[in-house]
């Protein structure tokens, strides 16, 4: 199989965000502002580490977003154990957190995070991200 034809296969369905929010507020916010995004399907909601990495062993995604400090386990140990299982770890991956230090910044890198949010003030940062991630991937499905 052809790159080209790998990829063409991975851009042909919606992109699918699979997120990882304890709280609720915020859970539904989120949930809310991606459904408003055409191309775009919330494939997936955890609230705790160990319910995330199960239910991403079994479900397919294209964007993980995940906070930090989690009801049960914490967002940093998921990305962890993500790195290390090669089905998940080309997801591409977004931390956004409350705690949006230097330090979490560097240790989410370490562990593969392409973007860090800070949740207090960077949620139209966010969305924007994820809406250019879609139209592109809208435009590329336009062109076959």
């Amino acid at each position: 199989m052809s790159q080209a034809t790998t990829f063409e296969n991975s851009v042909s369905h919606p992109l699918r965000i699979f997120l990882v929010e304890d709280s609720l507020d915020v859970r539904e916010l989120m949930i809310e502002n991606l459904a408003m995004i055409p191309g775009v399907v919330v494939a997936g909601v955890s609230e705790s580490e160990g319910d995330a990495l199960n239910q991403l062993n079994a479900l397919p995604c294209d964007v993980l977003i995940v906070d930090i400090q989690l009801k049960k386990g914490n967002g940093i140990n998921l990305l962890r154990q993500i790195s290390e299982k090669t089905k998940i770890s080309n997801t591409l991956k977004i931390i956004c957190s409350n705690n949006a230090t230097e330090v979490f910044r560097r240790v989410g890198r370490q562990y593969g995070v392409n973007h860090f949010f800070d949740k207090t003030s960077e949620f139209p940062q966010l969305f924007e991200l994820v809406k250019n991630l879609s139209c592109a991937r809208l435009e590329y499905n336009g062109r076959g």
